[in-house]
């Protein structure tokens, strides 16, 4: 049973990886799931004393991280600006003025970290917009 818990455990990890899931994640992150598991190991073998403070940490910090690892995003009149798109733009479009605009700017042709960060940003935000008033078909 054990041998079987991993390989699900591993597929669940691998496929998170495959799908781009733990893009975001870092180092203390995975120090926060190992602790999470340390604790419930604990929790369920006669030591909750031990495992309840793990397991409510790293619950907390995983409630601190996603609070603080939302996406920065600026008005969408802002972006369209930066980008040079108007409010009919497809995704295609947003997509080719941010390759125009980035090759322009970005640090290792020159420009600067935080103006390819907000043109990165721009686009982020174009997209989910257009995400939000489009919904993919599932």
């Amino acid at each position: 049973m054990p041998v079987a818990l991993l390989l699900l455990i591993a597929a669940g990890l691998g496929w998170a990886w495959w799908t781009g899931r733990l893009k975001g994640l870092a180092f203390e992150d995975g120090i926060a799931g190992a602790a999470f598991l340390l604790g419930m190991r604990f929790a369920t073998t006669g030591k909750p004393a031990l495992g309840l403070p793990l397991v409510a940490g790293a619950t907390l910090w995983a409630f601190y991280r996603r609070k603080r690892a939302r996406p920065l995003s600026m008005p969408l009149a802002e972006a369209r600006q930066l980008l040079g798109v108007d409010e009919s733009a497809s995704l295609a479009d947003i997509r080719d003025a941010h390759r125009r605009l980035i090759a322009k700017v970005h640090p290792d042709t020159g420009g600067s970290a935080e103006l390819a960060h907000r043109v990165n940003v721009a686009r982020d935000t174009l997209v989910e917009e257009m995400n939000r008033r489009t919904p993919r078909a599932s």
